[in-house]
């Protein structure tokens, strides 16, 4: 590795949702500043879709992806425990093996980025260089994340039992039935290691938001408002975004694809719940019998389903072996075969948002398939699961305008083409491109966090020194 050149050492946690935009972010670093840059990543979902992305990323050349073991935590969570509790839990634990790797490098970074969840590295009292946390979410998240301390304080009893909306200095009010899965049940492991993360966030040198700024202009002038600051985070906030992946990357082409190439512009609408969203059974048999009732062109990426939890899918790769026939309605995939295909597990969703064939995603609002969906003008029908989703889709519904959120659910009627096509979603997605370019105001974003880690490298690390 040449010494001339800083070198940046990332942190990713579990799933494709912080996988994706920490990779994104890693080229970025490479590519438009000169970066050297390391990524350690904790594969504990070993999803196909997740180990694949890893391979691509190491194949690539461009960084250099080291895999750190996934701890065994079970000891120290209940065996039902969320998804936000299971992550927070394995990032703090596997901090020693992390810390081991990085005192092995043969060059000292000049930059480390955490994503939020690995928020506790930040306190490696070795670490000697500029530390940054990147939130992969919408600004409005990290907004009320940061503001949960005060809460914890000011709110008594249940959040979602409130009949008055949640006051965010300078933000859009939050309605309590939209507020952020640990936030659901104060009493819950989880909302303890959300308040933990609210107050450790803060703590690096500044806060990289995976937005960007004519997207969430009001919330990012809140988060830097002097008077509303305090109640908020005292460091920097850099917009960065966006960043997902781009069409092009990988070599892809399916059965999928193929069928899309046949089928008339803007006639189909894309169904995906992301990396982790699942379904009850009968859950999944209303939204089949709303798909095929419909009569609308689809693809519709499905998971074997899961009673009690709609992100139960997050750490597993499904039931084994199963086909979709053996839970989908029978006869469904027969009768449907003329207008719709069925994906299991997963599809290559850039692609396929790309495509003119797609007018529309019938989406989760996880904000990597939020962006996805921004960048190639794909308006989208809103239904959130779990974590910060419901907020994504008060956004993307009350103020961004380019989602729709119906009253009569998807299950028993999908939405049509003619409900959405007049939202604003073009006009979003020239924004979004304007700010990654050279100049915009993303890319201006991220030259300030790379010039402050290049001075700390010309001033302490050249000549190369011995890691502490």
């Amino acid at each position: 590795m040449e010494s001339s050149k800083p070198h940046a050492v990332l942190l990713a946690s579990p799933g494709l949702g912080h996988l994706i935009p920490v990779l994104e972010l890693a080229k970025r670093l490479v590519t438009h500043h000169a970066f050297h840059v390391t990524v350690f990543a904790i594969a504990a979902s070993a999803s196909p879709a997740e180990t694949q992305l890893l391979r691509s990323a190491t194949s690539s050349k461009l960084l250099h992806v080291v895999e750190l073991p996934p701890v065994n935590i079970s000891s120290l969570v209940d065996a039902d425990a969320a998804v936000f509790t299971r992550i927070a839990v394995m990032m703090r634990e596997v901090i020693p093996n992390f810390r081991a790797a990085m005192f092995a490098m043969r060059v000292p970074p000049s930059l480390f980025i955490v994503d939020l969840f690995g928020f506790e590295a930040l306190e490696i009292a070795e670490f000697d260089m500029p530390k940054y946390t990147f939130v992969p979410t919408a600004a409005c998240a990290l907004a009320l994340t940061l503001y949960v301390p005060t809460l914890d304080v000011e709110v008594k009893g249940e959040y979602v039992d409130r009949a008055e909306p949640l006051r965010l200095p300078g933000c859009k009010s939050v309605r309590p039935e939209d507020v952020i899965d640990p936030m659901m049940e104060r009493r819950n492991q989880q909302y303890l290691e959300y308040i933990r993360m609210a107050i450790g966030i803060p703590k690096a040198d500044g806060i990289l938001l995976n937005t960007w700024e004519d997207l969430e202009p009001t919330t990012l002038r809140a988060l830097r408002d002097h008077k509303a600051m305090a109640q908020f985070a005292k460091v920097p906030i850099y917009p960065i975004g966006p960043l997902t992946r781009s069409v092009g990357q990988e070599e892809v082409r399916t059965e999928l694809l193929d069928w899309l190439d046949l089928q008339p512009i803007d006639s189909v609408i894309y169904v995906s719940f992301g990396s982790g969203g699942t379904y009850s059974s009968e859950q999944l048999a209303e939204l089949a019998w709303g798909l095929e009732l419909s009569q609308q062109r689809f693809i519709w990426v499905v998971r074997p389903p899961i009673e009690n939890d709609h992100s139960g899918s997050f750490f597993t790769t499904g039931k084994g072996g199963e086909h979709p026939s053996d839970y989908l309605p029978e006869g469904f995939l027969t009768r449907t075969k003329n207008v719709g295909m069925v994906a299991p597990l997963w599809a290559p969703q850039v692609e396929i948002l790309s495509h003119p064939s797609v007018g529309g995603f019938l989406s989760h609002c996880g904000w990597g398939s939020t962006l996805d969906s921004m960048l190639n003008g794909v308006p989208m029908v809103a239904w959130p699961l779990y974590a910060e989703q419901r907020l994504n889709a008060a956004m993307l519904t009350e103020e961004l305008g380019i989602a729709v959120r119906p009253e009569v659910l998807p299950t028993k009627r999908v939405v049509r083409k003619e409900e959405i096509e007049k939202m604003r979603v073009k006009e979003v997605m020239k924004t979004g491109e304007r700010a990654l370019r050279k100049g915009g105001s993303s890319y201006n974003s991220l030259s300030q966090v790379a010039s402050a880690a290049t001075s700390f490298h010309k001033e302490y690390r050249s000549p190369v020194k011995n890691c502490p």
